[in-house]
């Protein structure tokens, strides 16, 4: 091999170690909310618990990575992926045509719809005409956010929050008309608590590919190909060894996945 070839393939290989993240480490850096209960909240000891978290834990343990976790809000999610402020973002989030502009996405690990709440004295008609006025509580900078705006943005008054237990507390405390969020996190998170108690789903679920995507996948950046392909083989494997079945059955009484 030629001097001009020898350090041509030394150059290769180097910039092979900086830009594949599979060369640079073996410690997965994972961006998650911690405020989206039951899928990543904090508990009182201050640790992050729920079902994304009991998923990232499971799928590091079967692709032979470990795990560390890095607490980010929402609205700065993609961002700081971009930034290299973590490897992964594990929190939830849809995989739309939208965001798969700025980076990548595995397989999904969940699929669930969105839904209204509204006060069980109330009488809401789910259509434009009947939410009218209202005012409607979402999480900012999210799929449920976008499909308000897209669908009854004309018609009625879009609150957005950082959190989804902002948004709920405000429909408690009389300030929003509804709240619009998935589903599963507005049953396991609001209803099923004793603030929720007054409050029910009203109006359809909604899971229309064109806001909600296919379903919730992890995150990664475009150039980190090689970890993706690695967490959806993980996927894989805690679906077909009944590991995916014990965190399910550890949070919900259906099968939180959806249609294979």
């Amino acid at each position: 091999m030629s001097r001009f070839l020898r350090i041509s393939f030394l150059i290769v290989c180097m910039v092979g170690a900086f830009t594949s993240w599979s060369f640079a480490q073996d410690t997965v850096r994972i961006g998650t909310e911690g405020a989206y209960p039951p899928f990543n909240y904090i508990d009182q000891d201050g640790n992050l618990q729920g079902f994304d978290i009991d998923i990232a834990k499971a799928l590091c343990d079967a692709a032979d990575l470990k795990c560390e976790f890095v607490v980010q809000d929402w609205d700065g999610m993609i961002p700081g992926l971009l930034a290299k402020k973590y490897d992964a973002i594990i929190a939830s989030m849809s995989i739309t045509e939208e965001r798969q502009k700025k980076v990548d996405f595995t397989n999904k690990y969940y699929q669930t719809p969105a839904r209204f709440v509204k006060p069980k004295d109330v009488e809401v008609e789910i259509s434009k005409q009947g939410l009218k006025g209202k005012s409607v509580g979402v999480q900012r900078a999210t799929v449920s956010a976008n499909f308000i705006h897209d669908n009854f943005g004309d018609t009625v008054n879009v609150r957005p929050y950082t959190t989804q237990e902002e948004a709920n507390m405000d429909l408690v405390s009389g300030r929003l008309d509804l709240v619009f969020a998935d589903a599963v996190v507005l049953s396991e998170g609001f209803l099923d608590t004793p603030e929720g108690q007054d409050y029910e789903f009203v109006g359809p679920g909604y899971t229309d590919k064109e806001w909600f995507g296919e379903g919730i996948g992890i995150a990664v950046r475009k150039e980190d190909d090689q970890l993706r392909k690695k967490l959806n083989k993980a996927i894989r494997t805690i679906r077909e060894n009944g590991t995916y079945k014990e965190i399910n059955d550890k949070y919900f009484d259906f099968d939180v996945y959806g249609v294979e």
